[in-house]
């Protein structure tokens, strides 16, 4: 019998030599995954919206690869051979010629998912709207400082696939994932999931809210009773969707004290068990707002269900630095904070960060949007702000359902976003680019838009040639 990936449904492949490949999507993922397959024998066949010449300026090895090309649109009888699919993370699922192609049954998974056939080392797995990266990073520091071998990777920037030949004598694989990633999974199994919230987001890509959350949910769908899922109990969308896991169940409770799991009483994580009740001090973390309450609490209870000591666990807590370009601290020009929060790609980011702060804030929002509902950032605008600077291909409509809040500016660049807020901030205010939408519409990433403003920040000086930036 031809060699095929068609019984994936109940045995996984292993011997990869010789199948027919076909990668959809050539960004960092994609050409992982190429990689991977082609040191393992399999016949790639690749597919990109880019131009060659576009895919080898940024991959010079792609050549050397020996992969075919082809177009999706246009090569369905040349697809319809392969004996797998694998999707990147930027591929929706949905597209026409994958429906056309899944009626063919040939299955369609994606990197995560074929990484896990070969993957023999133990996963935990976070996922979330927000707070994901940060999660994942304290808990992979709390179990290297508490003497684990873990590797890291995912949505986070190493792909999961090159993982699989870097695990040797590691103990844990700790993985961010996104709700992309998660989309095409079939037996991708963590023995940790952690859910950490649900709020609206990719709504440019899924058809309603509900599909949103089905994504997320996925994260538990292989989970069996010996393994362990962490939920944030305070999210109704997060306990919809772990509503039929069937793994252990470790909640966490920013909202409500002296629950099981761990909760917080205003000052103090609590986390009970059957062991007892253990204390931790989030007073003492380089970490700014409640959100990141969230996060340690689940970096805590996903750290010492692994083992992690407890005295580790509060020393990362103390030590762990935070993210650049999330509610991360530029500098102060005469008496203005500025922050930046340029990670802060969807709206129930925005409302987090605006909670943040106490003193008046004028926001600089916008980018490309999403597709969400900006309605739920009225209230803390109405609460916090003082001045909303819009800018990027979502002004107009973020103005409709943001204006008469409070003052509002619309700005056709960054620059002059940043510019607008410095001339209305006063000595005590906090200027915050806190965006809710991607930034495609201008830059590259969320982190060329957050490293722009950080240099318009330095670059202030109210027309004071010695005003320097005070840290």
């Amino acid at each position: 019998m031809t060699k095929t990936a068609r019984q994936t449904e109940t045995q996984k492949p292993v011997d990869l030599s010789g199948m027919r490949v076909l990668v959809v999507g050539l960004a960092r993922t994609g050409m992982a995954v190429a990689r991977f397959l082609t040191h393992r024998g399999a016949r790639v066949i690749g597919s990109d919206s880019r131009r060659m010449e576009v895919l080898e300026k940024e991959f010079p090895e792609l050549r050397q690869l020996e992969m075919d090309f082809c177009d999706l649109n246009r090569d369905q009888e040349v697809l319809a051979r392969a004996d797998l699919i694998v999707l990147s993370p930027g591929v929706p699922p949905d597209i026409e010629p994958l429906v056309r192609l899944r009626q063919r049954n040939i299955p369609i998974v994606s990197e995560i998912e074929l990484a896990s056939w070969y993957l023999t080392t133990p996963i935990i797995a976070v996922t979330g709207t927000n707070g994901k990266t940060t999660t994942t990073l304290l808990i992979s520091k709390m179990l290297q400082r508490g003497g684990r071998q873990v590797s890291v990777g995912g949505n986070i920037g190493n792909p999961m696939i090159n993982l699989v030949d870097q695990t040797e004598n590691k103990d844990m694989v700790v993985l961010e994932l996104s709700s992309f990633q998660l989309e095409a999974i079939r037996g991708f199994r963590p023995f940790v999931g952690a859910l950490l919230n649900i709020t609206e987001d990719h709504l440019d890509r899924y058809p309603t809210f509900d599909a949103y959350v089905e994504a997320k949910s996925r994260l538990f769908m292989n989970q069996k009773t010996s393994d362990v899922a962490v939920l944030n109990a305070a999210d109704p969308y997060v306990k919809r969707a772990a509503h039929a896991c069937k793994a252990q169940r470790i909640y966490f409770n920013v909202t409500k004290k002296g629950t099981d799991g761990a909760s917080f009483n205003g000052r103090h994580i609590v986390v009970r068990e059957s062991r007892g009740e253990e204390i931790y001090d989030p007073e003492k973390s380089r970490l700014f707002g409640i959100h990141n309450v969230e996060n340690m609490m689940a970096a805590i209870v996903t750290a010492r269900f692994c083992g992690c000591p407890k005295e580790v666990v509060q020393e990362i807590i103390e030590t762990f630095d935070g993210l650049d370009h999330r509610l991360e601290f530029v500098g102060e020009v005469e008496g203005i904070r500025y922050f930046n929060d340029s990670k802060g790609t969807n709206v129930g980011a925005v409302v987090r960060s605006l909670e943040t702060f106490s003193g008046p804030i004028i926001l600089i929002a916008g980018g490309k949007d999403k597709g969400g509902d900006y309605l739920p950032l009225r209230t803390p605008i109405r609460e916090r702000v003082k001045h909303l600077v819009l800018t990027g291909e979502a002004r107009t409509r973020m103005s409709r359902e943001l204006g008469g809040v409070v003052p509002l500016t619309l700005t056709d660049s960054l620059e002059a976003a940043v510019e607008k807020a410095h001339t209305l901030a006063q000595p005590g205010d906090t200027v915050l680019l806190s965006p809710a939408c991607s930034s495609y519409d201008m830059f590259r990433d969320y982190v060329e838009r957050g490293n722009t403003f950080k240099a318009l920040v330095q670059g202030l000086t109210r027309g004071d040639e010695n005003q320097k930036v005070v840290r």
